[in-house]
């Protein structure tokens, strides 16, 4: 039996609907704004979802090894970035490892901590970094957090107050207002960490608990970043500043945040790839890079993608490049990707691929949310960028390609650990179970 105060509160409840009911009845104003937001919004959906993405093409396929200086040369010049050969690049697999990584070089900060996430949600993983970013903004370190509105919409601006009372500084990205209306499906997709400008974690995982906890009954999220010392470093904080200018007003400058090295760290020759959509056709760089590399590809083509949608110009390269010989190898989420309907697009682009002989195979412990190609066993290019119109056409985006043997052996290995707890896709099965909902992608991936 409900007790009275449950009569109560039920009695409060109808009567607020009702009052609600009635006043959206009467003012025909706010029926109005109404249907006008939601046409609006499904507009902007539609435009994420089913814009037609630009026709790349390259006039001729490089005609050199993809390690070949002449190569180098143009590579440099088609994704308008510099080439650095003095880099320390570690990898680090999966957020047990990644976010202790990154605490630890946040801990040791001296000067500045930057960061930049398209995910940044409340949970344990979250508070741990506030709590440090809070502790070193207390000793006089330049801290500085910009979020994208979207990805990060569920974490409220009360969440970052301690550390603004700090001295920290936290802003975010294209938020939605009347004026910048016409860019609010441009997203900051990138996920950097720079500390003192001279460490920095690059990759496609942002701060979240799944990436570290197993969560109710869904593992946690297989990841890879990488820790990067050396001149590359300056590129991806320059992919921050340029961004944080966007949010904040302010362009970052000096020796806190671009310190000159006294030494060098390493010598693995690394390439900063930073991606924003053209005001007129959405041209990025990062479709050049991979366009590119796939085009001169002579042995091997291995892309793990958390999202996998590649347009037609894209499933053409790959299939250019099966037919002349090359291995292609592609892993992809399984029964754990945490989108049904990107899946369910995905696969039904399975077809020319699987035709001409190229493998496709479903991660299944968890969702894989690693975003990894590596090209002939030399080339390998992490970062934010997943396999879909999104990324290609319309996010900002950040991406380091390294050019070390034994940096993509060791991607390799980790490659071939997941094809081997994955569920490869064969051609006779896709063609029975192929999906009818083609066409339809996620406005909001991670």
């Amino acid at each position: 039996m409900p007790t009275q105060t449950t009569r109560v509160r039920s009695r409060k409840k109808s009567e607020r609907d009702s009052f609600l009911a009635q006043e959206f009845q009467r003012h025909r104003t706010l029926r109005i704004a109404a249907v006008i937001s939601l046409v609006a919004i499904a507009m902007l959906i539609l435009v994420g979802l089913f814009a037609p993405g630009l026709k790349y093409s390259l006039v001729a396929r490089p005609a050199v090894a993809v390690d070949a200086p002449a190569f180098l040369n143009e590579l440099e010049a088609l994704v308008s970035s510099k080439i650095t050969r003095n880099n320390q690049i570690e990898v680090i697999e999966n957020g047990e490892n990644f976010y202790q990584a990154e605490l630890q070089a946040m801990r040791q900060a001296r000067y500045s901590i930057n960061v930049e996430a398209y995910i940044f949600h409340t949970g344990k993983v979250t508070r741990e970094v506030l709590d440090v970013l809070t502790e070193r903004a207390k000793s006089g370190v330049h801290v500085n957090l910009v979020m994208d509105s979207l990805g990060s919409l569920s974490t409220r601006k009360t969440y970052f107050k301690p550390l603004k009372d700090a001295g920290g500084h936290v802003e975010w990205y294209h938020r939605l207002r009347l004026h910048n209306w016409f860019i609010t499906n441009n997203r900051t997709h990138r996920e950097i960490t720079i500390v003192d400008g001279s460490t920095a974690f690059v990759g496609g995982a942002g701060y979240g608990d799944w990436w570290r906890f197993r969560i109710k009954d869904k593992p946690r999220w297989r990841d890879t970043m990488f820790r990067v010392q050396g001149d590359a470093v300056r590129g991806l904080q320059g992919a921050f500043v340029e961004n944080w200018l966007e949010a904040s007003g302010e362009i970052l400058d000096g020796p806190d945040y671009f310190p000159w090295l006294n030494s060098d760290p390493g010598s693995v020759t690394g390439l900063v790839v930073c991606s924003t959509p053209s005001s007129s056709v959405g041209s990025t760089r990062a479709r050049v890079l991979f366009q590119t590399l796939i085009a001169a590809a002579r042995k091997s083509i291995y892309i793990t993608t958390p999202y996998f949608l590649p347009d037609r110009s894209m499933r053409e390269e790959l299939v250019r490049a099966k037919n002349r010989g090359v291995t292609v190898k592609v892993i992809v989420p399984g029964k754990h990707d945490d989108h049904t309907l990107t899946r369910s697009s995905g696969r039904s682009a399975y077809g020319d691929m699987l035709k001409a002989g190229a493998e496709i195979n479903e991660y299944e412990p968890s969702m894989i949310h690693a975003k990894i190609t590596i090209i002939d066993g030399i080339w390998s290019v992490v970062g934010s960028t997943n396999l879909d119109n999104r990324s290609f056409g319309i996010n900002d985006e950040v991406n380091l390609a390294v050019l070390d043997a034994q940096i993509a052996a060791r991607l390799t290995e980790d490659f071939e650990d997941d094809a081997s707890h994955s569920r490869r896709v064969i051609l006779a099965e896709w063609k029975n179970v192929r999906p009818s909902s083609a066409g339809w992608n996620c406005l909001v991936g991670s």
